[in-house]
């Protein structure tokens, strides 16, 4: 297979996309410090034996979290000796004010902090050195037993006392030089975290992991690697310089694009990206599948759409659930999908249809790099799947919930609406002790509720006394009611709009999001939320602007 490497450099953001077969199947994304990775002398803030956690204060906006099994014995800063944090429950493992030292493995998302472990991983392209443990691995990708075992004993043979390695898959065929060489550069890079960790006060960062570039360049450029393309002069040079030091032998794959148009435009990849984030992803077939997230999963349902077969039902179905799992599984890496994803394939009425798409499903996951469970198909076609994610995943840097509808995707229709307006309304005119009311909608729901004449607003006005009329507003949201009460109906069409006492008071009915302002913290959640997106749309406009 023909792999690639795509980096795209901005001054507030980098983008790094990997294809295969010219198929986009990772793109990352980097905005800002990340956190995964980086090590910090912490101090615990509070432990809650009814969680069996702590949160842990590494310097950050909201503590991390610590769960009792990401606990390990470990040499803390300025110890002479190894403290255990022993076996118990965490009350008897942790107290308030102790300083631990704890690495992040998981970054922010939404309301929650970060979460981190006592177990210190330091991966170079080789190796992962795990100070705190007495262990070896071998990747799994790497399937040959005898270069599993060969690597196996070199890992027992060069890996520090007291200390465990993982052999990575870049090393299968690597020799013993090459893997002493990033035992001894590993070994330095934690005795610097040591050395940090005793000189500093928590909470502190000691070890910071690579940025963007240089990790994809650590994690992902193997032999697999055809080319890697990168449109900046300078993160070219830091490449070269990094595979000079440990992969001397990739640096004529490495590329730079100094071509007119954008590097992602160039290569197909802006567009595969568009693709990327639709609801409904079409197969070649015909067939077509659907990711909805939920606040707990993530759903991908399959469809045989437009495709019609040529024998019979079960092989069309067969065919398009077949299809379907490569999609699937691009779609789960490409979107950097995690937690729980329910896949629900058709219906198949055959045991072995069942079994060849699960086994399919299990052959096309393991190219993936984050830990993932498959659990057996159900009879009812479903197939449930754990992933694990460390960063962001794609809807969440690149969207955000839609600060109308709060993420729900859906809003009121226009016939819904004007029924809410009209109990609204009478409720109003019921209680106002002004002469009139005056009140603002949205074009459609007016035309609803108008739809028959103005028989229903005479009709109030003679059971209240009082005059009403309603205007249709272009740009109003669809759930929201603009109210106004003042002694004529002339006084309040001539008055402009405004919120304070001075002159006609204007009351809004509707979401917090359709009227424009917030309460509490809605208001800075909302403000949060849409700041924090501002850097990736001014992204999004210099690449336009560079493009035209």
């Amino acid at each position: 297979m023909t792999k690639e490497i795509i980096a795209n450099v901005e001054p507030y953001e980098t983008r790094v996309a990997v294809l295969d077969e010219g198929a986009l199947i990772n793109l990352f994304i980097e905005r800002g410090e990340p956190l995964a990775g980086n090590i910090y002398k912490g101090r615990v803030a509070n432990v809650l034996p009814g969680m069996e956690a702590a949160f842990v204060d590494i310097g950050l906006e909201r503590n991390a979290f610590l769960h009792v099994g990401d606990i390990r014995s470990q040499r803390l800063a300025g110890e002479e000796i190894e403290e255990s944090f022993g076996k118990g429950a965490i009350a008897e493992r942790l107290r308030a004010g102790q300083e631990i030292l704890v690495q992040v493995t998981k970054e922010p998302m939404g309301s929650k902090g970060a979460r981190v472990t006592t177990y210190a991983a330091l991966p170079a392209y080789y190796l992962v050195l795990m100070p705190t443990v007495n262990y070896v691995g071998v990747s799994r990708r790497i399937e040959r037993e005898q270069e599993r075992k060969r690597l196996r004993q070199l890992a027992e043979k060069l890996r520090p006392k007291g200390m465990g390695i993982i052999v990575r898959t870049a090393a299968e065929g690597a020799s013993e030089k090459e893997l002493a060489d990033d035992v001894e550069f590993l070994l330095q890079m934690w005795n610097r975290v040591e050395e940090r960790s005793r000189s500093s006060r928590a909470p502190s960062l000691v070890y910071q992991d690579l940025r963007l570039i240089r990790r994809v360049v650590r994690d992902q450029f193997t032999e697999e690697v055809s080319r890697f393309l990168v449109d900046s002069p300078e993160e070219y040079h830091r490449v070269q310089d990094l595979l000079n030091s440990f992969a001397p032998k990739l640096k004529s794959r490495l590329q730079l694009y100094r071509g007119p148009e954008p590097i992602f435009e160039h290569t197909g990849v802006e567009r595969e990206l568009e693709k990327s984030l639709r609801r409904k992803v079409w197969l070649k077939s015909g067939g077509y599948i659907v990711v909805d997230r939920t606040e707990a999963l993530t759903v991908i349902d399959v469809n045989t759409g437009k495709y019609v077969g040529k024998t019979d039902l079960a092989s069309t179905i067969f065919r398009t659930n077949m299809e379907a799992v490569g999609e699937i599984v691009r779609q789960i890496t490409l979107r950097d999908i995690g937690g729980i994803i329910l896949v629900d394939f058709i219906d198949m009425e055959t045991e072995q249809h069942r079994k060849k798409v699960l086994a399919a499903l299990h052959e096309a996951v393991r190219r993936d790099r984050s830990k993932l469970h498959i659990i057996d198909l159900t009879g009812l076609g479903l197939v449930e799947i754990t992933r694990k994610r460390v960063y962001q995943d794609l809807e969440e840097v690149l969207r955000m919930p839609c600060p109308y509808c709060e993420g729900r995707g859906r809003v009121f229709s226009p016939e819904t609406m004007g029924m809410k307006v009209r109990r609204e309304l009478r409720k109003v005119m019921t209680t106002t002790k002004a002469a009139a009311v005056l009140a603002d909608l949205q074009p459609d729901v007016h035309a609803f509720l108008f739809r028959d004449g103005d028989g229903w607003v005479r009709q109030l006005e003679q059971q209240t006394g009082r005059r009403l009329r309603v205007r249709a507003q272009e740009g109003m949201h669809i759930e929201r009611l603009r109210v106004a009460e003042g002694p004529s109906l002339e006084e309040l069409e001539r008055a402009p709009i405004r919120q304070d006492r001075e002159q006609v008071a204007w009351l809004d009915y509707g979401p917090a999001e359709a009227i424009g302002v917030g309460e509490g913290d809605e208001e800075q959640e909302l403000a949060l939320s849409l700041s924090g997106r501002v850097d990736g749309l001014a992204a999004k406009l210099r690449r336009l602007l560079r493009r035209t």
